[in-house]
């Protein structure tokens, strides 16, 4: 039965629909976490002030301190951070090392690789859903609902190894963003001249 929503699910502890709301925040949280450290800025005449950079999320006045302790991209990759360590433990008790040092896109990555077996055996999967729900609902608080969406760039075309292998992930940005890190090999698009190199070895279409 689904955790969520109470629908028989034969054993599943969350149902299809659920499922692939699950999937689709897990895929989308990172750019939704980017947006809103974009949306939050220190205002230049005071410290400590924090001002909505963003229309979207009303005009410039202070923000609530509580909205900057539970609404930023350390707070998610932290909750995150406790999921994937307690799903790795529970799927891997004899041989579970806490899993290495990484940023949301990637926890957020690693679960969405184990959500079958998440759905199938994990029995927090319905708390797990909620909370990854909870966080997607605080960040549109400050970044307008729907999200902005990224612009796509094309592909990474950083060379990854000695065999001159491109690393091909996808690179995209949000409005205005100027600097972009891609998230598997971490090659860095921050100049004009990155952007150029960017768009000048994309790969040609074959006619």
């Amino acid at each position: 039965m689904c955790e969520l929503c109470g629908e028989e699910t034969a054993g599943r502890y969350l149902c299809q629909r659920h499922t692939v709301e699950l999937a689709k925040r897990l895929d989308e949280l990172p750019t939704l976490y980017a947006e809103v450290s974009e949306c939050l800025v220190p205002r230049r005449t005071g410290f400590g002030d924090i001002v909505a950079t963003k229309s979207a999320a009303g005009p410039r006045s202070p923000l609530n301190e509580d909205v900057l302790d539970t609404v930023n991209m350390a707070r998610a990759a932290e909750v995150l951070r406790l999921w994937r360590t307690d799903v790795q433990r529970e799927r891997w008790p004899q041989h579970s090392p806490p899993p290495p040092p990484a940023d949301l896109a990637a926890d957020c990555r690693w679960l969405a690789m184990e959500l079958e077996w998440v759905v199938d055996h994990y029995p927090a999967a319905g708390d797990m859903a909620r909370e990854v729900g909870e966080l997607e609902a605080q960040a549109r608080t400050i970044v307008g609902d729907p999200a902005p969406r990224p612009q796509r760039f094309g592909t990474c075309v950083a060379v990854v190894n000695d065999e001159g292998s491109v690393c091909g992930a996808v690179i995209s940005r949000m409005p205005g963003q100027t600097r972009v890190t891609c998230r598997w090999c971490g090659t860095a698009y921050a100049s004009e001249r990155d952007w150029l190199l960017l768009l000048h070895f994309q790969p040609k279409e074959v006619a």
